[in-house]
């Protein structure tokens, strides 16, 4: 079994070889590196390719929402994921985070399990949303960005059903959930998230969510209904 490489990226000393102590302990990841700050943790994934990067979102130099965007901006770190790490769960620049090419977001206190969880689903290639921050609040985030990146014509390739999963995915259900609504099987809606992907041109599950908020397709609360 391929181990998964993790690099880290945090200002703090404590944190960094905490974090490393945790991972590296575990059978099926490799802690790749360490750094600082932004440039660190930039020159990290294009060194080792590491498949995840847990970045904190505030360090001195380059913070870690532009060297996401730095990340997720070159074609050669595609294979590279931002699983951002921010203190409080109300975090102001969470959504830019996602905006900006994070995977995923957790908060530093979270337990080892859920650490190990994150990364290992963040390596998967699917988004994380931090249990201690609902969709509800990216869902706020959404309601509250700038004018809109993403113009709703980019919604045009998408068939009827793949505009009806994209709208669960970023309401936060799983793919079990929106099988279990959607009476399919889960397989298919793997399918109809990898198929939307391509057409909308993201790199992964949480930019589907950035996607589908700022082209109107998902609006705040509305999938909330059983």
């Amino acid at each position: 079994m391929t181990a998964i490489r993790v690099a880290l990226a945090d200002d703090q000393e404590l944190v960094r070889s905490g974090f490393a102590a945790l991972l590296d302990a575990e059978d099926d990841i490799t802690v790749t590196g360490l750094a600082g700050d932004g440039f660190g943790a930039v020159a990290l994934a294009r060194q080792h390719h590491p498949d995840v990067i847990l970045m904190d979102i505030r360090m001195p130099g380059l913070g870690g929402i532009a060297a996401t965007r730095e990340i997720a901006r070159d074609p050669a770190l595609a294979g590279v994921h931002v699983l951002m790490l921010t203190t409080f769960g109300l975090d102001e620049y969470i959504f830019d985070a996602l905006r900006a090419g994070a995977a995923g977001f957790l908060v530093k206190d979270t337990d080892a399990a859920e650490l190990i969880r994150a990364v290992r689903v963040i390596a998967a290639g699917e988004g994380l949303l931090s249990p201690t921050v609902t969709r509800r609040l990216i869902a706020e985030f959404a309601a509250r960005a700038r004018s809109p990146q993403q113009p709703a014509s980019a919604l045009d390739d998408l068939t009827a059903r793949e505009r009806e999963v994209v709208a669960l995915v970023a309401a936060g259900l799983s793919n079990d959930d929106i099988a279990r609504r959607l009476y399919v099987s889960h397989s298919t809606v793997k399918t109809h998230v990898a198929r939307s992907m391509t057409k909308l041109a993201v790199r992964d599950r949480a930019q589907l969510v950035v996607a589908a908020y700022e082209s109107g397709l998902a609006r705040p609360g509305w999938a909330d209904a059983p």
